[in-house]
């Protein structure tokens, strides 16, 4: 037992060396992990092969068609405007509420279909504007939007990260993960947008932002067109595991969103927009389709360890069982940065102790993947590559955005923790689990 625990540790210290200071491709660092492990816990060498394409084939069977489609449709809503319709339909909408807060909200939205870096490229333009026209910090509106986008993206489903967490974990409820995700993904947004608010009211507006040109929304789609890609499948998912009636497959929802994503095509000024949505797409989704079916495969190599005996011989708190994902989750990202790889890494080594947690029904997979992703969260710095976005679209100096942007994503990432082993603690005491 010790020289397996041992040899997962190696494992896991060679994840963090290898993407962290070699900079080695993720895939490629988790391939070679799981070679490791199958060496050095007594794989016959001559049934590795089959192992590794085991573990490899059934992530990409669970989840491939959803990470391909949820990247065809972030590419037609980033392509056809339909993002910024989103944006300035949510804020003529909201306008009600104070300013960050309907930042952070657009960038709970958004970031569902679309990757978090990506979307605050987009829309890093609109905030500036919004900046020069309300006299509210730019860096206030940085920090509201950064932290809206980043609760939806480590969450909700189709989101790469959440989805391979979930067919690591072999959790088939995927609409009951869109929920309480989502529900635990608002309240970390309203945490981010009331950090926000408060650094709306201590900081100036010291330097003059250039001018942005305005948005001509005439020439955007209509806000029932850009949302129906994103709305429709959560729907359809979300009814699906509520009601004995209404049974949908998830891939099969999420294809219904990519067909309507098409609509929007009409809104380019390319004639091509279906092929460069699909061809694009496709080019994004597949380093991470990669990424993640080796995180499969790295689990599969994980579950022939005896884990859950040193877990169940030495935890001396089940209760507090949902803080090993967590640990395991903030200790990747801090280390290497990628949110996707703390995620992907950190439940494919939390999978073999489900049922010594006492988390292995559907809820409990659940709760584990929300621990997960929000450990994903905690913290974005130097490493990671969405926090130089942040602070070079946001105009943030290094300085600030580590006194600002690095301490929101701890924040938020604490109170998720809070907020996770609460809800844990709840569902058990009326034996939900």
């Amino acid at each position: 037992m010790i020289t397996a625990l041992l040899s997962l540790l190696g494992a896991l210290a060679f994840i963090i060396y290898g993407t962290s200071k070699l900079k080695w491709p993720a895939f490629l660092v988790l391939l070679l992990a799981s070679l490791f492990l199958a060496l050095a816990t007594g794989v016959d060498p001559q049934e590795i092969g089959s192992l590794l394409s085991e573990g490899f084939g059934k992530t990409v069977r669970s989840i491939g068609l959803l990470i391909v489609f949820g990247s065809i449709i972030g590419v037609a809503l980033e392509q056809s405007g339909a993002t910024k319709r989103i944006a300035i339909s949510m804020l003529s909408r909201l306008s009600f509420l104070p300013l960050p807060y309907t930042v952070a909200i657009i960038g709970y939205l958004v970031s569902i279909p679309v990757f978090c870096d990506s979307a605050f490229v987009i829309l890093s333009s609109l905030n500036k504007r919004l900046s020069q026209k309300s006299g509210i910090p730019l860096l206030a509106l940085t920090i509201a939007l950064s932290t809206g986008l980043f609760a939806t993206h480590v969450l909700i489903p189709p989101t790469p990260g959440p989805l391979a967490a979930a067919a690591n974990l072999e959790l088939n409820d995927l609409g009951l993960l869109i929920i309480m995700g989502g529900s635990v993904a608002f309240l970390l947004m309203l945490v981010g947008a009331a950090f926000a608010q408060r650094v709306s009211k201590r900081v100036s507006l010291e330097i003059q932002l250039p001018e942005t040109e305005e948005e001509n929304i005439e020439e955007l789609p209509s806000l029932k067109l850009a949302i129906a890609p994103i709305f429709i499948p959560l729907l359809l998912i979300g009814l699906s595991s509520f009601s004995n009636h209404f049974k949908i497959d998830p891939t099969l929802a999420l294809g219904v969103g990519m067909v309507l994503s098409f609509r929007l095509g009409r809104f380019t000024k390319t004639e091509s927009f279906l092929s460069e949505a699909v061809n694009k797409g496709i080019q994004t989704a597949a380093p991470i389709l990669l990424i993640t079916a080796m995180g499969g495969t790295l689990g599969l190599v994980i579950s022939k360890l005896p884990v859950a005996e040193f877990v169940a011989e030495h935890l001396l708190y089940p209760e507090l069982g949902l803080l090993i994902p967590f640990l395991i989750a903030a200790l990747l990202k801090s280390a290497q940065g990628s949110s996707t790889v703390a995620i992907i890494t950190a439940s494919a080594m939390v999978f073999p102790m489900l049922a010594t947690l006492g988390l292995d029904s559907d809820l409990g997979k659940t709760w584990v993947v929300i621990a997960v992703g929000i450990g994903s969260m905690t913290v974005s710095h130097a490493n990671d590559s969405y926090f130089w976005i942040v602070s070079q679209f946001g105009n943030l100096s290094v300085k600030e955005a580590y006194r600002y942007h690095t301490f929101a994503t701890l924040l938020q990432g604490i109170t998720g923790l809070i907020i996770v082993i609460a809800g844990y603690l709840i569902s058990s005491t009326l034996n939900l689990l």
